[in-house]
């Protein structure tokens, strides 16, 4: 049996009979105006964060979901699409697609603005989804990719950029891991269909997104996740698990590399008004600039001692420099 297989048969049994702690963190359930999720739905939220913004949402964009779970995220990107078909929902198990299907008639009662024609659920694979390339605005997965070994993975990532239009966005959440792990955990496929031994560190899994071609990424959140101890795994170390949240765009690639957003900010305290570098980015006296980490390099190298650099914080929300 293959690890895919055995993916396949955690999450049957997870479709069939809810698990409330199989791989979610402790994330609050959105809170929205006449927004109200079923409480199957909450207890089958296999996620490790969320991948519904609202500022990616807007104009009425065309979603992707993989990996549908118990429906959740498909009804909070409902909320803001409210159109027929306006998102898809894939997954391989078929189980899961039922459990979900079942799970917006009660999303129906619930809340008078939800339609179940609003979700086109559709039997596929991630690494071959059933939709035409250039089609979709949003795309998301949720603590799924992590489960992929890495040619699967490329795979997985490069259908997302072939499905999303340009400047389309591919928002994920998936738990990383800056330790090494040893091969016995790597290779346990229940370990890695749990997403837990298939975590990469977040510079590999970055370089995964701007391999496939998309010219932006963003790291929005980076939180703890899980604990791997020597009693219950076969570690002889604590490994310590996060996840992030990312959003990749299908941005055309700088000819000098990627724009990766970790957090980083750019603050110009100097006599002038203002500071311009000559290269697209101006910087306010005292006024914080969200900048990319080529931006950053690029502007300590320049030696002023009047602008100072803060750390990757890991949460980046937008208006940065590029």
């Amino acid at each position: 049996m293959s690890y895919l297989e055995t993916t396949k048969d955690v999450y049957k049994e997870a479709a069939l009979t809810p698990d409330v702690g199989l791989c979610c963190t402790t994330n609050p359930i959105w809170e929205l105006p006449g927004l109200k999720i079923p409480k199957i739905m909450q207890e089958m939220n296999y996620g490790c964060g969320s991948t519904v913004h609202a500022r990616d949402l807007t104009n009425n964009p065309k979603v992707l979901y993989v990996g549908v779970g118990g429906g959740m995220e498909l009804l909070q990107f409902s909320y803001f699409s409210r159109q027929k078909g306006g998102v898809i929902g894939v997954d391989v198990v078929d189980e899961m697609l039922e459990a979900s299907k079942k799970n917006f008639v009660e999303a129906e009662e619930q809340n008078d603005w939800f339609k179940s024609e609003f979700v086109d659920l559709r039997k596929g694979d991630a690494l071959n989804l059933p939709l035409e390339d250039n089609s979709i605005d949003v795309a998301a997965q949720n603590c799924l990719f992590n489960i992929f070994k890495a040619e699967d993975l490329k795979k997985a990532i490069a259908e997302m950029y072939r499905v999303l239009k340009p400047h389309g966005r591919l928002v994920m959440s998936d738990p990383t891991c800056e330790q090494p792990m040893n091969e016995t955990l790597r290779n346990d496929e229940r370990l890695r269909a749990l997403c837990l031994s298939g975590s990469l560190p977040i510079a590999e899994y970055v370089k995964m997104l701007t391999d496939a071609g998309f010219g932006t990424i963003e790291i929005r959140a980076r939180k703890p996740y899980r604990i791997l101890d020597p009693v219950n795994y076969p570690t002889d170390e604590l490994i310590y698990i996060e996840s992030i949240e990312v959003a990749a765009i299908k941005d055309p690639m700088p000819e000098d590399g990627p724009c990766v957003f970790t957090g980083k900010a750019a603050i110009y305290f100097g006599e002038e008004e203002y500071f311009d570098d000559g290269k697209g980015h101006t910087l306010l006296q005292n006024q914080p600039l969200a900048v990319c980490d080529k931006t950053a390099a690029a502007l300590q190298d320049l030696g002023r001692n009047d602008i100072y650099f803060s750390e990757s914080t890991f949460h980046y929300d937008g208006g940065g420099c590029c």
